[in-house]
């Protein structure tokens, strides 16, 4: 769980700023994502291949 407290002279903007930075790096709403439907593991391997595949596609045609 992300938790940030209140520095002094810091405004509101700031606190908020460096909570979300705490959620993304913490990896919560990814999670969240992740488990708000059911996936099968069958689905979950097909889905992992096919971005793998774009991450090959792309590396190469970095080059």
């Amino acid at each position: 769980m992300a938790v940030v407290k209140l520095r002094n002279n810091e405004s509101q903007e700031q606190l908020l700023k460096r909570f979300r930075k705490k959620v993304v790096k913490s990896g919560v709403l990814g999670t969240v994502r992740d488990k708000r439907w059911f996936v099968s593991r069958v689905e979950k391997r097909r889905l992992e291949k096919k971005k793998a595949v774009r991450r090959l596609k792309r590396k190469r045609r970095s080059y």
